[in-house]
């Protein structure tokens, strides 16, 4: 059975579209929310990306950081965002959800059962922002058994032959870090750069899905809407603490906040 990730971006390349894709934080502002906003938003979302909160993370600014502190403050647990993907799942199938943290929580759960576990509840696509190319070859074989994708992190700085040895190893999607930054941060560079750098790696796999996320906001994803797909987490994750100060419900504002970046990108 073909990974509902491949499948996504074969729709938005005949609907002559990037793939929106959103980040958030599992668990933010409490579970029964968290899994509100994952189906209220998939409406106008081509893929999820659903963050596991960590107290040490990597490259996230402060509104990432403000999320998983408030997930983690609630007492939200791996077991916890396997639950929530499996109630999102059985109301949407047919929408990719990829899981994005760290290995520690696969080497803590163990890789088999981890995997076992992902399969089990529908999870389409891995992100461990610290297991790197070379590394991750023995996991990414395991996960591509399961028919799940590992998906590679790209950056401004990697060199052109360790690009090709990477995208080589590759499943069908890939995530350029478009600047050297961390989440949320405004874009430091012009799109034109953006682009020019995203087209050298696509040049080398056309056949490869390139999503790029940094610095992509409702101001800025216009002027990206050439790529195959865009990740948009900081913008979504300000809008739940915002309506959270407000007291207002964060699953109609974020909504809000994806209806306007999917019109932008149409």
């Amino acid at each position: 059975m073909p990974n509902l990730i491949d499948l996504t971006f074969k729709k938005v390349r005949r609907e002559n579209r990037p793939a929106l894709l959103t980040y958030t934080v599992a668990g933010d502002n409490s579970k029964k929310k968290s899994l509100e906003i994952l189906k209220s938003i998939s409406d106008y979302v081509d893929i999820l990306e659903l963050g596991v909160p960590h107290n040490a993370l990597v490259a996230d600014g402060n509104q990432i950081q403000t999320s998983a502190y408030r997930a983690i403050k609630n007492g939200i647990k791996l077991k916890d965002i396997f639950q929530i993907v499996k109630k999102f799942k059985k109301s949407k199938s047919q929408k990719p959800i990829i899981l994005m943290g760290y290995y520690n929580m696969v080497f803590q759960f163990g890789e088999n059962n981890f995997l076992k576990m992902c399969k089990k509840v529908g999870v389409d696509g891995l992100i461990l922002v610290d297991l790197p190319w070379p590394e991750n070859k023995k996991f990414a074989n395991k996960c591509k058994k399961k028919s799940i994708y590992f998906i590679q992190l790209l950056s401004p700085t990697t060199t052109k032959q360790r690009l090709k040895k990477i995208i080589r190893d590759s499943h069908q999607m890939n995530y350029f870090i478009s600047m050297l930054s961390t989440t949320g941060g405004k874009l430091k560079v012009s799109a034109k750069e953006i682009l020019s750098n995203y087209n050298k790696i696509k040049k080398i796999n056309p056949k490869k899905n390139v999503v790029i996320g940094f610095g992509i906001t409702e101001k800025t994803i216009k002027s990206l809407k050439k790529a195959d797909g865009l990740v948009v987490g900081s913008a979504i994750c300000r809008e739940i603490t915002n309506s959270i100060k407000k007291r207002q419900n964060p699953v109609t504002n974020v909504t809000n906040v994806v209806k306007r970046l999917k019109n932008k990108i149409k």
